[in-house]
């Protein structure tokens, strides 16, 4: 049975919390590129305006400042940019106001949202998303992978450390990649979409024993590195188009900085601006 985050017990005396798709797992533009976009389009019968809608879904979630936003927040913000340029899309200003006001935006969470009031479009949402995970489910396993360099990185970070998976990904598609790929070993935890925001998530583990300096996210997007500043840990990014190199710097230079006490302060925010800049 799968451990839940308040069952967790704090083992080790560092934390390092990792993001999936994107991060660890190279399968965060074939979702996209495959997934996420034409089942929107399709979804909201948008085929005339398909090739620029498209190029706009993979500007957003992934590479700009907005990457790795939640699939809610990203169909919204796609759909509002339509209704304004392209066509109208009914009842958008429903989906605007539960993916501002929903203390959670999961599909359980949109589930209650529609036993509530029963709106259309988030009817079409809720659709949307489950033809996305079976879309996922479809895709050549061979091209469901680890970044180069992610297992040794995290066997490493496990020797010293306890880690969590912390992801905002569908929970299945997540450990069932993880397992697949001889990663789930390198791991205590899981916490995934159903868990609640990343935010959340590592707030409520920093609550575990661990001093604050001694917690580390590392994630590929402003979302994970928000999660992480605002909760007062460190974050380690990896960049968009340089996962391999990122995760070597993670092995062979962060982690030491991580474990010896070194990480904070210059170094982290070296990091940071390289992060931010690539992205911009």
């Amino acid at each position: 049975m799968k451990m839940t985050i308040h069952e967790f017990q704090k083992n080790k005396d560092f934390l390092v919390c990792v993001d999936s798709d994107g991060c660890a797992m190279d399968t965060m533009d074939i979702k996209h590129v495959k997934c996420f976009g034409p089942c929107m389009i399709d979804q909201w019968n948008l085929a005339p305006f398909r090739e620029e809608l498209l190029r706009r879904w993979n500007e957003i979630n992934l590479y700009t400042m907005t990457r790795g936003i939640n699939r809610f927040k990203g169909l919204c913000k796609m759909l509002q940019e339509v209704n304004t340029a392209y066509t109208r899309i009914e009842q958008i200003e429903d989906l605007v106001q539960w993916t501002e006001t929903a203390g959670e935006l999961s599909g359980p969470s949109l589930t209650n949202a529609i036993e509530e009031n029963g709106s259309p479009i988030l009817k079409k949402a809720y659709a949307w998303s489950n033809t996305v995970n079976q879309a996922i489910t479809r895709l050549p396993p061979e091209q469901i992978r680890p970044f180069p360099g992610v297992a040794q990185a995290l066997q490493a970070a496990h020797q010293q450390a306890d880690v969590a998976i912390v992801s905002s990904a569908n929970p299945k598609a997540v450990e069932d990649e993880w397992t697949g790929h001889g990663l789930i070993g390198y791991t205590d935890l899981v916490l995934a979409q159903d868990a609640g925001t990343k935010a959340h998530c590592i707030k409520e583990l920093s609550q575990k024993g661990y001093p604050s300096k001694k917690i580390l996210m590392i994630g590929d997007a402003p979302g994970d590195a928000a999660a992480a500043l605002d909760n007062n840990v460190l974050y380690f990014p990896i960049l968009v188009g340089q996962e391999s190199k990122s995760w070597d710097t993670f092995l062979h230079t962060a982690l030491p900085k991580f474990l010896e006490g070194s990480y904070p302060g210059i170094y982290q925010q070296s990091l940071l601006k390289a992060f931010y800049d690539h992205l911009s």
